[in-house]
């Protein structure tokens, strides 16, 4: 369909904060439900989005096509992150670091549904600022945008074994 947009069954969602919003008009209050919805295929991609509607289940339709639409890649190395990385999105802040196989998640709220549907199976999160369950989903979300692939071990050793034969080699 549009840019990005995958119609996929292997997506599972989670629906983070559902609230009853008011908004009023000359006649009266006009209410509207808004969810917080995060997708995501346990593999490596999620997303999240935030929408209203005039009942709960087509906020929760709405923010879920929308998730769909806002993917991100996470890189996963041995079930987990390569780094750790500080995040702050208004007043939420969080941290996230790696953890060793055998540690599962270990988080809370809105930030274990993201780390849970992102397929990360060990990991250590901590909020910090805010209990705002959106701000924390946004916050999370933007940690993972900032995580770089780092090489595997291996490939360091043998980029210091060329390195070492070259100094060899220049030295005599």
């Amino acid at each position: 369909m549009g840019k990005g947009f995958e119609k996929d069954k292997d997506f599972d969602q989670a629906i983070i904060d559902i609230a009853r919003v008011t908004r009023v008009m000359a006649g009266g209050k006009r209410m509207r439900f808004r969810t917080c919805v995060v997708v995501g295929d346990r593999a490596g991609r999620v997303g999240a989005a935030v929408a209203k509607g005039a009942d709960v289940t087509l906020a929760v339709r709405k923010a879920a096509t929308k998730a769909r639409k806002n993917l991100i890649n996470v890189p996963i190395i041995n079930e987990t992150i390569p780094h750790r990385v500080d995040v702050k999105f208004g007043a939420a802040k969080i941290l996230i670091k790696p953890a060793p196989k055998g540690t599962g998640i270990i988080a809370g709220g809105a930030v274990r549904a993201v780390l849970d549907l992102s397929g990360i199976s060990n990991i250590v999160a901590k909020i910090l600022g805010s209990q705002n369950k959106i701000n924390n989903v946004w916050a999370t979300i933007n940690a993972l945008k900032m995580l770089k692939r780092v090489e595997p071990k291996k490939s360091l050793e043998k980029l210091e074994k060329k390195n070492d034969n070259i100094n060899d080699n220049i030295n005599g």
